[in-house]
């Protein structure tokens, strides 16, 4: 019994772990898609957060500065999809797909030269989990909570600092307006244009720091496509959480543990007709990006109006239409 709640524990905290990148993307994306603009480019600015957080750690051994740099990484990627898609009135999908393709281009020639290299220990003990005293001894729920790093923490704050935005200020409600009708919300005296810009910046910050995630507390040594498609993930996961930060931590996480299931069971034989079968570790890869299949079609034919995406998704705003 105790060998279970330990090997529970221990999957759980993994599941965190490798849902904290998820958690980033996905606010940031939720961020994007309020303001009404569909951006497709989380995987690009993930990838562009995580080469330069890499970099910034190694040369300066500091865990501050490295999630900001990574984060400055990501918000460059989302202010020239920004430009195009705001300024220029650029189709946001085409604009958004450009971005992803450029990221995985700058991430792979940025990293070319990085590619087995460590981070400082320094560092990495400083972003290391934490064992908070008495909470960390909670049956299984103890580790998965209390025995973390405090990016990982970071990304919990960041999710309810957003649903206290969005829901209990002027300023959300604001942009809520902006992204259900632009029109409207110009006519009333709010400036699309500039609650478009920086919360789209905002949204590429949070993106780029959760691609640093990976490259300096999850690996934490560079690996070429470090993201493996969790951008798209994030993409999903927007929809999943009905543009709702709250509940985007739990997607986030459900999703860690598909994930997961991959890390823990890939070697692992199962007794079957009196041999021991093997699971295909590419089949238990596939299974995050086929429950995602799954969640969308579901999410989908649910047609209550709270599961609905902003009315304006993916318009460009023409303010002479208007």
């Amino acid at each position: 019994m105790n060998d279970f709640v330990t090997a529970t524990a221990l999957f759980l905290q993994t599941a965190v772990q490798v849902g904290t990148p998820l958690l980033f993307g996905t606010l940031g994306g939720i961020l994007n898609e309020k303001a009404g603009n569909l951006n497709l480019g989380i995987e690009g600015m993930m990838l562009m957060g995580a080469v330069i957080g890499f970099k910034a750690a190694y040369a300066t051994g500091s865990p501050g500065l490295s999630i900001f740099c990574a984060g400055l990484a990501g918000l460059l990627g989302a202010l020239i999809y920004a430009f195009i898609t705001v300024s220029l009135k650029g189709n946001h999908v085409v604009t958004g797909l450009a971005l992803t393709t450029f990221g995985t281009g700058f991430s792979g020639f940025l990293g070319l030269k990085l590619v087995g290299i460590a981070l400082p220990e320094k560092l990495t003990q400083a972003l290391a989990p934490v064992r908070v005293p008495v909470l960390c001894d909670i049956p299984i729920l103890g580790k998965m909570f209390f025995e973390q790093s405090v990016y990982v923490h970071l990304a919990l704050l960041c999710a309810v600092l957003m649903y206290l935005y969005l829901y209990k200020t002027g300023v959300g409600l604001s942009l809520r307006a902006t992204g259900e009708n632009p029109a409207a919300a110009d006519a009333s005296g709010i400036n699309v244009a500039l609650y478009k810009y920086v919360n789209i910046l905002a949204g590429g910050f949070l993106c780029g720091m959760g691609g640093a995630f990976l490259s300096i507390v999850f690996v934490p040594r560079w690996q070429e496509n470090i993201t493996a498609g969790m951008g798209w993930i994030a993409v999903a996961l927007v929809i999943f959480s009905t543009w709702n930060p709250a509940k985007a931590i739990f997607g986030a996480y459900f999703f860690g543990a598909l994930k997961g299931i991959g890390f823990k069971i890939q070697n692992l034989a199962i007794p079957m007709f009196g041999r021991d079968v093997y699971i295909s570790s590419q089949l238990l890869d596939m299974l995050p990006y086929l429950m995602t299949i799954v969640v969308l079609v579901m999410i989908t034919m649910r047609k209550k109006r709270e599961n609905q995406p902003p009315a304006s998704l993916g318009n460009p705003y023409f303010r002479e239409d208007r």
